[in-house]
């Protein structure tokens, strides 16, 4: 068993630890079940979790380069005005810049290039992604998960690869404190106070559901490429992911017009789409 040393209750007085001690405190703790075991991934569910932040990793960086670019133009009055950045129309308009100076324009090159390396070093992840997944164990879950609205192929991979086997929480509220979902609580008498969500969990896999909550603020419906995910998937899959959307869409609206900020609406919408996708995970198992 391996247990999280985080977690390891400990007194505020204890000044003397040997191994001895140790062994004897983590003794009593087991036998009076006070431990939290750890889950202990396989080699081939690290290595897909390795590349999955690898992937992370280069889109990050290709965020921040885009970044530096646009910063370079903002402090030279270079302002495009056409609509969103990155679009097919702002690469034409990024091709007609030009400066006086030839030291401004190798930086602004240099930049150009180095946004284009970063975009391919990011498409041969993506494809690496989509060639390994088929493989892995928990391929079937990766499908499975994308029938939920929101949860695209990489956000199913990267749930998965974080979480792994969900049927390792007997319920949903584990799983929401495992990714942070869940509000801090500091409670005495009949004082209840309750602070901002705790963020103590997997921040890749929190980061992947609020992200993909943010699609439950238009009205339920299946589109065509929700569709396509949804062929061949068991029936009870499918009614898990059409009920989580008939609830989450409206659960949206409610608390959008209780004049809820949108952070905290989309936080709620996220852990709610943990649970259903804790659901999906009971009913198909990884091979």
């Amino acid at each position: 068993m391996v247990v999280a040393p985080a977690l390891i209750p400990k007194r505020s007085g204890e000044r003397i630890k040997t191994n001895r001690r140790d062994a004897v405190t983590l003794a009593r703790l087991h036998r009076a079940g006070e431990l939290t075991g750890v889950w202990v991934p396989d080699v081939v569910h690290e290595a897909v979790r390795d590349l999955v932040r690898a992937r992370e990793t280069a889109g990050d960086d290709l965020r921040r380069k885009r970044q530096q670019l646009l910063s370079f133009l903002l402090r030279h009055g270079r302002i495009y005005e056409g609509g969103g950045h990155w679009t097919l129309a702002h690469r034409r308009w990024l091709a007609r810049q030009s400066f006086e100076h030839m030291a401004q324009q190798i930086v602004f090159q240099e930049k150009i290039d180095a946004i284009e390396d970063a975009a391919q070093r990011l498409r041969r992840l993506d494809e690496q992604l989509r060639t390994i997944v088929p493989t892995w164990s928990m391929a079937r879950v990766v499908e499975a998960y994308q029938a939920m609205r929101g949860a695209s192929f990489l956000v199913a991979v990267i749930f998965a690869a974080e979480i792994g086997d969900v049927r390792r929480f007997d319920t949903p509220p584990q799983l929401m404190a495992f990714l942070g979902l869940v509000p801090g609580e500091r409670s005495t008498g009949d004082t209840v106070r309750r602070s901002s969500l705790t963020l103590a969990g997997n921040r890749r896999a929190r980061r992947a559901l609020v992200e993909a909550a943010w699609t439950y603020r238009y009205p339920a419906r299946v589109s065509e490429a929700l569709r396509l995910r949804l062929e061949g998937l068991p029936k009870a899959v499918r009614d898990i992911a059409w009920k989580a959307q008939i609830r989450l869409c409206t659960r949206y609206r409610r608390l959008n017009a209780a004049g809820k900020k949108p952070p905290v609406v989309v936080a709620a919408i996220a852990r709610e789409m943990a649970a259903f996708l804790w659901a999906i995970g009971r009913e198909v198992a990884p091979s």
